[in-house]
């Protein structure tokens, strides 16, 4: 299975240093891919169609970004997984990270946002969400920072996020309509 994900890895970070536009724009998508994530979701609060509805969304969405990332920490508690970059699996075309490399917490949070949107039945919203969180976990690997099954666990983590946030935050409770209520 790790020959399986040295190959995976590798085939797709050795598209990079091939074009330094391609090269820059991976970049550019990992450095500001979760913040723009954010943004978009954020900005949504004020939508006036069906608003505490996509308010509770926003919420679950939230709420699954850090439930995910939280997960995360705990799993580091657990497992240490070197960078590629420093198994002279990959290179590197960013700085170096000192954090463990399994699980990416961009995919995490991106696969989360989407999961959330998705399983509330917004399939467009969660649809373009889903593409951003691919091309954010695609340049993870690109760039040399992340296994391809660090990106794997870090989508999954957050699906998973999502699914138990589904599960507990309802819309119309009394903490739903207090936080969807707020300006």
């Amino acid at each position: 299975m790790y020959e399986l994900d040295v190959w995976m890895t590798q085939a797709i970070n050795g598209l990079a240093g091939r074009n330094g536009l391609a090269d820059q724009f991976m970049v550019l998508v990992s450095s500001i891919g979760v913040p723009l994530l954010v943004l978009a979701v954020a900005v949504q609060w004020w939508r006036k169609s069906d608003r505490l509805y996509i308010r509770h969304v926003l919420v679950a969405a939230g709420l699954s970004f850090l439930l995910g990332l939280g997960v995360n920490q705990i799993i580091l508690l657990f497992l240490s997984r070197i960078r590629p970059y420093d198994g002279g699996i990959t290179h590197l075309i960013i700085e170096r990270s000192a954090d463990p490399s399994f699980p990416s917490d961009h995919a995490t949070a991106t696969f989360a946002v989407a999961a959330a949107f998705l399983f509330h039945g917004m399939e467009r919203r969660g649809l373009a969400f889903l593409s951003a969180a691919i091309l954010v976990a695609f340049s993870r690997v690109y760039i040399g920072t992340h296994y391809a099954s660090d990106v794997l666990g870090g989508a999954l983590t957050g699906i998973l996020a999502a699914g138990t946030i589904v599960v507990f935050y309802k819309p119309g409770t009394r903490v739903d309509r207090m936080v969807t209520g707020i300006l």
